[in-house]
């Protein structure tokens, strides 16, 4: 396959796929050089993450409080 196919076959893919972007690049943080509104939303986007997070793990902690516990057979 040529330089040229190759080149193709992957634009063909992206545009009837809807990729606009790298996964790896959107996963995990670059050293690339990002604009600060960029780096604000993904402050953002962490934070409410981490809040979400949070919640959950209380949540559970609610339900698992709110059980009652038998004691085992000889304790």
């Amino acid at each position: 396959m040529h330089q040229e196919e190759y080149e193709a076959a992957i634009a063909t893919f992206i545009r009837n796929n809807g990729i606009t972007r790298c996964p790896t690049a959107c996963a995990v943080p670059t050293q690339g050089i990002i604009a600060p509104a960029d780096r604000v939303a993904l402050q953002t986007h962490a934070a409410a993450r981490s809040r979400a997070r949070q919640l959950k793990i209380a949540a559970s902690g609610q339900r698992f409080r709110g059980r009652v516990v038998l004691a085992r057979p000889g304790e």
